[in-house]
């Protein structure tokens, strides 16, 4: 993916050490004393501008997250979304690579992993790069809690058929899968990133999965 550069990007992401976290890997094992209250701890892997996991943080007060971006243009723009929010004690910020994830978190030390409207790759000599293919979900196996989940959306049905198909064969089982998730009612947990508000005003279905990585087993399809 190429993106445009800011000029001033990394001296403004330095300039607020209370939302971005610098140094990530001198908190490896102990996250917990990155945030005013030692809580779950859930990541969005990829989280664009921020939409997202800044309406978590605010829906859930009593967990605690963490946005990951590894572009300093994108991750710009969700410290400016923070910035003009109410104080979220429970939201840090960090910009670096899902690949680099098992030096950051300690193992069991993430309860929930969040992937939305991750870039599809779709030649297929890039899957590899795909958040869903088995090298990436073997990086959230190792820092996840056994017994945490893993959800993915997307408007793309190509990836989220190959998603299905590499998640349960990697042995996770499907807790829930929708097939056009903003057909269900009752979706008040629902937090919509900014893809997915522009895809859904457009009609284009929202697909959904949630993930376990012990004794789950589909229950809801539609």
């Amino acid at each position: 993916m190429r993106l445009r550069k800011i000029k001033g990007a990394a001296e403004f992401i330095a300039s607020h050490p209370g939302i971005v976290i610098g140094d990530p890997k001198s908190l490896k094992g102990k996250w917990s004393t990155a945030f005013e209250k030692d809580q779950p701890l859930s990541i969005e892997v990829g989280m664009g501008k921020g939409q997202f996991i800044i309406g978590m943080a605010r829906l859930h007060p009593e967990q605690n997250f963490i946005g990951i971006e590894k572009f300093d243009s994108v991750l710009i723009r969700a410290i400016e979304k923070i910035l003009e929010s109410e104080p979220l004690p429970n939201l840090k910020l960090l910009m670096v690579d899902a690949e680099n994830l098992k030096d950051i978190f300690e193992a069991g030390e993430v309860a929930h992993v969040y992937l939305n409207f991750s870039d599809p790759w779709p030649k297929p000599r890039h899957a590899k790069r795909r958040l869903t293919h088995e090298a990436f979900l073997g990086i959230y196996k190792t820092i996840m809690d056994p017994s945490g989940t893993l959800a993915f959306k997307t408007d793309n049905r190509l990836l989220f058929e190959y998603s299905l198909k590499s998640i349960t064969d990697f042995g996770m089982g499907l807790k829930d899968v929708a097939f056009d998730l903003h057909a269900r009612v009752g979706l008040e947990w629902n937090i919509k990133t900014e893809y997915e508000e522009k895809f859904s005003a457009l009609g284009q279905p929202i697909y959904r999965l949630e993930a376990l990585w012990k004794e789950g087993k589909p229950n809801e399809r539609n």
